[in-house]
């Protein structure tokens, strides 16, 4: 059923579909409800070895229909489309070579009123390892439509007489026979009926048949070409979509561009969703696209609409007649898969989606109230030196909603990053999957809340100095999309299948090594137009700040299955995306273009040092993966840990281009492989010791963030976030070799940061707070966009040193950084550039240095940060008002704090945290300290910005 389950890992990068064709048997059939079945399907059907099946391990997929075909809901038992439930597993009789399965429907389906079964075969991990659909009627009494095919379209040219014929099963029944719902013929109690209505307007016509408690609806429809109406499109409109009039809020134009197709029509609750003459759609002469004005229309009313786009005489086997389709432009649509499952706290007052229809709608509202936005002139972080952090909205929190980011904004501030780079939002299909299935480009994704609760994130990201970056699959696209749609192949007739070889927009074939949904044709000018206007939605809808392009390597159209082509220079690719570059700085000078490429360095530096030395300086930035080389010094093993890499400059970029990271969504989490393969050959200093692990990431900040560049942050790896990429959403956890069952990499993860108060754990708090401090650094002393050098080879010791020889020595001009990422203290040479007064940046608290290569004892596990001059913003306790105080001091047992306070913390004498709170309501809030022992103690108060300040308490 490919409509509702992909949620793929596109950098596993699927290869093409494997669909094998089946033809199950149920027995009995016909059969009720509450009646044992079995499903029969052939051994030699299935090729298992084509999917890798090992040992069997087949499932059934599958879903309820009404009785007149439309979708009701999945088993409750598949499981995931890429972990299929062990309930649904088929059974293996080897004796003569079948698959079966037995249960009873309606508890198997934990449902009493469906009509249909529809089921398919699939590997426990189904992406691309599927059957066809099967669909199968439940229950003794049937009815079927002879003539025409049940759901079929029929195209006619000229008034006609319909021939319908029907019967059913269980003796004679009632037909009543409706033309756009208004009966025409009966009720008439036959077991074989036929009528021949005049067909002169468009009609869906619909057979209903009653015997006793139980009518059966079929339905069809005739369809009259209108031929050609030419005429020019309205001046003021030449985007295809909508077009609102500005004038007249009772009015808006849609518009359409389908070639090769004969003629449109448009349905939607405006006409009943069935179009008279008066919906077809006319043609302009010079762009050969469709359009519709539409009229009489509400102010502020919530409308929906499909197109009807018919081919006559379709040329492609397969290619259907007439494809219903949402407007490939939707800036909102409506689903029967996914909505059901959003949540009302989620998407307050979501448009319902239309009863009786089929397929995603198209919402147009006039008369819309703009987003009011706060901020309308926001000044973005120089690219040098941005601090990324990359979040999957719904793994951020609980609620797994806009809502959430904005009412932790806080977190985000007082980490001091300065960019928020959100995973795919794009309208994708399915609600919890990580968005690089999508559909719908220009579309937010309502599982996250409306489109201006997103815009809203924006506005406060921008009053707080935050840019926002989205991550954007234009690759491809999936099933649901109408460019697929509207030129596919649709081998089973569900409405759904692969592009056609007429498809202006989408190979038939990826034409690159990476495959994933259906493969962009980004040498189209008509993929061209529709990249540029998800750009543009985008940039000037949303206020997004940058686009970080997912996969990028297929944007050639060169390498049909060959590695080693698609990761070579692809000169093609080179051009397109500096085209969408261009036009992306077109729209906004400073927009931040962001490629995942990962490829060679000679096609990189044609992005990354294009138009870099113009006012303002452009330049793609392009990210640069090295995970395995720090994930190394984190686990304290001195092998492939050649961080050299990290710097621009070390991939021939002519400016800071690298967006540098230790760790993003897709690889596995650093602090699980510290816990789980860390190195253990010193007891006292055991990196697989959860505590001795979150010990050494602070020094990963160190020799990651401060390195000249821009840099990114995965989420909550500032917190020591040690929760495997793997784990499924029951909390086990299941590898990628692990091939029986799904490596649960997509399933929802726990909000253990949350639950578990990470940010009140010492050990997890102490990355976070250092990293903030570096951040700081990186963000308020200019050295840090200078220059770099990082030690090459393998070492367990990486020196950074980062100068600006521009700067005067008063200034802080040089910066050494030192780590030790061995499993025992160890004494490091720091070859200092000169003798004199250095300070450690992260106290500024200053050392003597005689002797430049003086050796330096740093611990296992930590770092050294000095600098020539202290550093701004760098000391361990910020200022704080002057005025703050506690009171009463001594106290028995309460203390107040004067002014306004986000965290306490209280200490024992000797530096262990006793006490925490947080969510303080008020301004001289009663802190209880009643269970703590008479004594000294020390009270750190923390302000919104993680600023803070300590003060001695005594407890009598």
């Amino acid at each position: 059923m490919k409509k509702i389950f992909l949620l793929l890992l596109f950098s596993a990068f699927a290869s093409q579909a494997q669909l094998q064709t089946i033809t199950p048997t149920v027995s009995p059939n016909p059969f009720e409800r509450n009646q044992q079945i079995t499903i029969t399907v052939q051994g030699s059907q299935i090729n298992e070895a084509t999917w890798g099946v090992t040992g069997n391990a087949l499932y059934l997929w599958a879903w309820m229909q009404d009785a007149n075909g439309n979708y009701i809901a999945d088993c409750p038992t598949n499981g995931t489309w890429t972990a299929s439930s062990e309930a649904n597993r088929l059974t293996y009789n080897s004796g003569n070579d079948t698959y079966t399965i037995t249960f009873v429907p309606q508890t198997f389906y934990n449902n009493t009123v469906f009509g249909r079964m529809g089921f398919l075969v699939k590997a426990k991990d189904g992406t691309n390892k599927q059957t066809n659909d099967n669909i199968f009627n439940v229950g003794a009494f049937q009815m079927s439509l002879v003539s025409p095919v049940e759901n079929s379209f029929t195209i006619l040219s000229a008034s006609t007489n319909a021939s319908i014929v029907a019967s059913n099963t269980g003796g004679a029944a009632s037909y009543v026979l409706k033309a756009n719902g208004v009966t025409i013929s009966g009720p008439t109690s036959t077991t074989f009926f036929t009528a021949g209505p005049l067909v002169s307007q468009n009609t869906v016509f619909t057979v209903e048949c009653t015997q006793g408690a139980t009518t059966i609806v079929k339905k069809f429809t005739y369809l009259f070409n209108p031929g050609t109406i030419s005429q020019a499109l309205p001046s003021g409109v030449a985007d295809d979509g909508i077009t609102y009039n500005s004038g007249d809020a009772t009015k808006a134009t849609l518009v359409l561009d389908a070639p090769n197709k004969d003629f449109v029509y448009v349905a939607g609750s405006f006409n009943n969703w069935f179009p008279t003459a008066a919906y077809a759609m006319k043609k302009d002469p010079t762009t050969g696209k469709f359009w519709l004005e539409l009229t009489g229309l509400t102010s502020g009313q919530i409308y929906t609409y499909q197109y009807w786009v018919c081919k006559t005489t379709p040329t492609i086997t397969n290619s259907p007649k007439v494809v219903k389709t949402a407007d490939p432009y939707s800036t909102l649509v409506l689903s029967p898969f996914d909505d059901p499952y959003i949540p009302a706290t989620k998407y307050p007052n979501l448009p319902a989606y239309p009863t009786g229809q089929e397929k995603e709608v198209t919402v147009l509202q006039t008369g819309q109230t703009p987003y009011n936005w706060t901020v309308t002139n926001f000044t973005k972080p120089a690219k040098e030196n941005l601090v990324i952090y990359e979040v999957l909205v719904r793994d951020f929190d609980a609620d797994r909603s806009y809502q959430s980011l904005i009412d932790r904004m806080d977190y985000f501030k007082n980490l001091k990053v300065n960019a928020i780079e959100l995973m795919p939002v794009m309208e994708y299909e399915g609600n919890e999957g990580w968005g690089y299935n999508p559909s719908f480009h220009l579309a937010a994704d309502k599982f996250y809340g409306p489109a201006n609760k997103l815009k809203e994130f924006v506005d406060l990201c921008h009053q707080n100095g935050i840019a926002v970056v989205l991550d954007v699959a234009l690759n491809h696209a999936f099933g649901r999309n109408p460019m697929v749609r509207m030129w596919m192949v649709d081998a089973d007739g569900d409405g759904f299948g692969d592009p056609s070889s007429e498809n202006p927009y989408f190979n038939t074939v990826a034409t690159h090594s990476y495959g994933v949904g259906n493969d962009f044709n980004h040498s189209s000018a008509r993929t061209k137009y529709y990249t540029k206007r998800v750009i543009k939605q985008w940039i000037q809808e949303f206020k997004i700040d940058g686009l970080r392009w997912d996969l990028t390597k297929g944007f050639t159209q060169n390498c049909t299955g060959s590695d080693a082509c698609t990761n070579s220079y692809q000169q093609d690719r080179v051009d397109v995306l500096k085209e969408y570059a261009d036009y992306s700085w077109s729209l906004d000078p400073t927009h931040y273009t962001i490629f995942e490429h990962l490829g060679v360095d000679s096609e990189e530096q044609q992005w990354a040092n294009y138009r870099i030395a113009e006012t303002p300086s452009k330049g793609v930035m392009l990210w640069g993966k090295m995970t395995d080389q720090y994930n190394q010094l984190t686990m304290g093993y001195n092998s492939s840990n050649d961080i050299s890499r990290m710097s621009s400059s070390s991939r021939g970029f002519t400016n800071k281009r690298l967006v540098g990271y230790a760790e993003s969504h897709d690889e596995e989490r650093l602090m699980y492989k510290n816990v789980t393969f860390g190195s253990t050959v010193n007891a006292a200093h055991n990196v697989t010791n959860l505590n001795t692990a979150l010990s050494r990431m602070s020094a990963l900040g160190a020799v990651t963030l401060l390195v000249p560049g821009p840099k990114m942050i995965w989420g909550f790896g500032d917190l020591g976030n040690d929760e495997s990429i793997f784990t499924c959403n029951n909390g086990t956890i299941n590898t990628a070799s692990d091939a029986t069952s799904g490596d649960c990499r997509l399933d929802t993860k726990i909000q253990n940061q949350w639950t578990s108060n990470w940010l009140g754990n010492t050990n997890r708090s102490q990355i976070y707070n250092d990293w903030a401090k570096m951040i700081d650094l990186k963000k308020n002393n200019s050295v840090f966009s200078a220059n770099s050098s990082i030690t090459s080879g393998t070492t367990l010791q990486p020196k950074i040193y980062i100068w600006d020889d521009t700067l005067p020595t008063t200034t802080l001009k040089n910066v050494v950084v030192l780590s030790n990422f061995d499993v025992t203290a160890q004494n490091v040479v720091p070859n200092f550039p000169y003798t004199g007064t250095w300070y450690d940046l992260m106290t500024n608290t200053p050392i003597s240095v005689s002797n430049a290569s003086a050796p330096i004892n740093i611990a296992a596990g930590q770092y050294k940060i000095y600098g020539n001059q202290p550093a701004a913003l760098a000391s361990n306790e910020f200022e704080m008002v002057s005025n703050l105080k506690l009171s009463p001091n001594p106290t028995s047992g309460l203390f107040t704090i004067s002014g306004q306070v986000a965290k306490v913390q209280v200490y024992s004498i000797t530096g262990q945290m006793v006490k925490s709170f947080e969510n303080i309501s008020s301004d001289n809030y009663p802190f209880d300290i009643n269970d703590l022992s008479k004594g000294v103690y020390l009270v750190k108060a923390i302000d919104m910005n993680n600023n803070s300040k300590t003060l001695k308490l005594i407890k009598q």
